[in-house]
């Protein structure tokens, strides 16, 4: 089995803080995090750190923090052979301000706005496809080649790509913020009828299998009727990544033959405790932790 990621690589650079720093004051930084990240990058750091020969698609510069990242791949064996490394652009990297009392996060991305894949040609077969909305181009030639291949879309914000991936996939796995700004609809998480309505729009457009993901909440999709799938119960630090990681193990759920209800589970689970550290990629759990915790969880 081959799994293909496609999309935006990043360097990260997190510095956490016990509360949100106030404008116009010097804060002192006991220490920052460093590692790379991206959601279709995390996507297939997970999925090679898991055990599954994955593939990455998109451009870094030959710069230091390219030299990092390309590092990173190396060490959990994702396939870089459609990874574009120029020269003419700098890596795309985030500053990310981790408010570690409350678990929230500010990020301050620099992209530079020549970044793009050139079209190659693809000699191999994939049976399994995650999109995060960038590289358009190649994500398109990508379906054509593949057209047998099980394609997951992790629409995080919308934007053009996202939304014309988001007609021809097979699962449109979207983010609280793209499910109310494409819906019109206000989610509110103590009223369960506006994520149905916003739920209920985004299945009228796409008509695939959609799920929105609600943070700490869990996530919301349709299957023998509405269903809200809770997470557990973690103190966050960072949730930095996390919503990468819920994709990642998303894929390597329904890969693995897992049904819905149990993807979307094994999802929550992973991305909530990734959220107990600092960092994005750094935070991803090992696969026994994800298992042992599924088997504690449905046990109870």
């Amino acid at each position: 089995m081959k799994i293909m990621c496609v999309g935006q690589s990043t360097y990260d650079i997190t510095l956490p803080l016990e509360n949100y720093p106030i404008e116009n004051k010097k804060v002192r930084v006991k220490n920052k995090v460093e590692c790379g990240g991206g959601s279709a990058s995390n996507c297939a750091y997970l999925l090679a750190k898991w055990g599954i020969e994955t593939y990455f698609a998109g451009v870094i510069g030959k710069d230091y923090y390219g030299e990092k990242i390309l590092n990173e791949y190396s060490d959990v064996g994702v396939n870089t052979k459609y990874l574009q490394i120029k020269d003419n652009i700098a890596t795309t990297s985030s500053y990310i301000i981790a408010n570690t009392s409350i678990g929230s996060r500010t990020i301050l991305t620099s992209r530079d706005k020549n970044i793009k894949m050139d079209l190659v040609p693809i000699d191999d077969d994939f049976d399994y496809i995650l999109f995060d909305g960038y590289e358009k181009e190649f994500s398109f030639e990508l379906i054509k080649k593949n057209p047998k291949a099980i394609t997951i879309l992790d629409a995080g914000s919308v934007k053009e790509a996202t939304i014309d991936l988001a007609y021809i996939v097979d699962y449109v796995v979207c983010s609280h913020d793209f499910a109310e700004e494409f819906s019109g609809v206000k989610i509110d998480y103590e009223n369960l009828e506006t994520i149905k309505n916003a739920y209920d729009k985004l299945k009228e457009k796409f008509g695939h299998n959609v799920i929105i993901t609600l943070e700490s909440k869990g996530c919301f999709t349709y299957f023998d009727g509405y269903k809200l799938i809770p997470s557990i119960k973690v103190k966050a630090v960072d949730s930095t990544g996390a919503g990468d990681i819920f994709h990642g193990a998303f894929v390597y759920a329904i890969s693995n033959g897992f049904d819905l209800k149990k993807a979307l589970l094994f999802s929550n689970i992973t991305g909530a405790l990734s959220v107990l550290k600092v960092g994005s990629r750094i935070s991803i759990p090992s696969l026994d932790e994800v298992i042992n915790k599924y088997n504690d969880t449905v046990s109870q």
